[in-house]
């Protein structure tokens, strides 16, 4: 049995950080990953998706450069060998990176292996026992792919990533964040697209007004969608795969040549070994923490998309800052401190911030609404991208942002104006009163809060 003083479990955002932390600090420790290092959002997620939605945007602004005085002799092609071998690399430098950081790093041994708790305190990998008095699990999640599909060829996000051809129709089971990202990226490089969706519009969980908005743009460009679908099943290899449907409109079946299932995630602690510990589970199975990161077992944390207090990475990171914060910087930081806030990144993005208007409806709370479409926007014009429109919703006592949506050109960088001023706890008049860069898009949102009025 090798002894340790911390053993962090898995290299996906928080997991690299707080290793290097505890190690800095003087504790013996230990980090295991079991495949590639910097787990699901340098692999298979942020970077190697954003990357792809690069090369995709190229393709759709080259297609569009004779709107902007701008001639190109001949047909816009795309090598998806060359666009695959460009995320590739980018991938590869970031994990190797990673690794060759984490294995530089002194006071701390990496492991390459698959983990399993033995004890409490004690952990297995590749037959050989470690223990620890503290443990992190970092574990992350992988694809939800529902029952029905035994008998067809399809694609989560990850085996998305391996393709180096133009699908000729890609059908897409799942009408929100991953499912929109790929159907955009996919129909820009020249493919079909269906997206087959079980609800009765996009991303269900934002206003429908968003809804709307992101099924417009993404309908301009082609791509058809398939609403209030029961999907009961598929068949067929890669080539030709026929999906059976039961819509309130439309023929029964959808059949193209590749399939995406993006249905949700789910988290890898169901091989974790936990029922050697008293690490309690909720019934989808994440991990469940109070508001400092610790599990139902003394000396274990659980961090990132494992423990189901959000599910990107930008939290993942908060949850390293919260737990390093407490152990060994004397901070009390909680992760209920955090403002909800994420991207969905098609182009344009839709960024999100505290509060939708469903939800401050629902709560009764008494607030002050303003929106401007992105067409009123001077820059968004001069670049030819009004679609989207920007939202800001207000206590009408307090004077504090109780939510933001931005949807348009920029609106993923121009949200960070108004979530740091909700950290700052400052009244939106700061904003209000503020002084902004022509021609800039964050520019109007002085002028969009002069307008605020009654959310009726």
């Amino acid at each position: 049995m090798e002894q340790f003083q911390a053993i962090v479990i898995g290299t996906g955002q928080a997991g690299p950080s707080l290793a290097a932390r505890l190690a800095a600090s003087g504790l013996k420790t230990a980090i295991i990953e079991k495949g590639a290092f910097g787990g699901t959002c340098v692999n298979n997620g942020c970077t190697p998706t954003k990357a792809l939605v690069a090369s995709a945007k190229a393709a759709f602004v080259a297609r569009r450069a004779e709107d902007f005085g701008v001639l190109i002799d001949g047909n816009v092609r795309v090598d998806m060998e060359k666009v695959k071998a460009r995320k590739d690399l980018l991938v590869q430098q970031s994990n190797l990176g990673l690794e060759k950081w984490l294995q530089n790093t002194a006071n701390l041994t990496v492991f390459k292996g698959h983990a399993r708790f033995t004890a409490a305190k004690t952990v297995e990998v590749n037959q050989t026992a470690l223990t620890a008095d503290k443990i992190f699990i970092n574990v992350g999640g992988r694809p939800f792919v529902p029952s029905g599909f035994e008998e067809a060829q399809f694609r989560t996000n990850i085996e998305m990533m391996e393709i180096d051809t133009v699908p000729e129709h890609l059908m897409v089971i799942g009408g929100s964040y991953i499912g929109l990202e790929f159907a955009q990226m996919y129909r820009r490089f020249g493919s079909k697209v269906t997206i087959i969706e079980m609800g009765d519009r996009l991303v269900a969980r934002e206003d429908p007004e968003v809804s709307t908005e992101i099924q417009r743009m993404l309908s301009d460009e082609g791509i058809e969608f398939r609403f209030n679908a029961t999907c009961l099943g598929g068949r067929g290899k890669e080539g030709n795969i026929t999906i059976e449907v039961d819509c309130e409109k439309g023929a029964p079946q959808v059949s193209g040549s590749h399939l995406l299932i993006a249905t949700g995630r789910r988290p890898n602690t169901d091989d974790l070994g936990l029922e050697h510990t008293q690490v309690t589970l909720d019934q989808r199975g994440f991990i469940e923490v109070d508001d400092f990161l610790k599990t139902s077992e003394e000396g274990i944390w659980a961090l990132g998309d494992c423990n189901g207090r959000g599910a990107f990475t930008h939290t993942a990171y908060n949850d390293y800052e919260i737990v390093a914060a407490n152990l060994l910087d004397d901070d009390p930081r909680k992760v209920s401190d955090r403002i909800a806030c994420y991207g969905l990144f098609t182009d344009p993005a839709l960024a999100r911030v505290g509060l939708t208007e469903t939800q401050v409806r629902d709560q009764g709370i008494k607030a002050l609404v303003a929106s401007r479409p992105m067409k009123r926007i001077a820059r968004a014009k001069e670049k030819g991208e009004t679609y989207g429109f920007m939202k800001f919703l207000v206590d009408a006592d307090t004077k504090r942002f109780l939510g933001a949506t931005i949807l348009g050109i920029e609106g993923d960088e121009v949200i960070h104006s108004v979530l740091d001023t909700m950290y700052a706890d400052a009244p939106y008049t700061v904003i209000q009163r503020a002084v902004h860069i022509h021609p800039t898009v964050a520019e109007l949102i002085p002028t969009t809060l002069a307008e605020l009025k009654p959310l009726l």
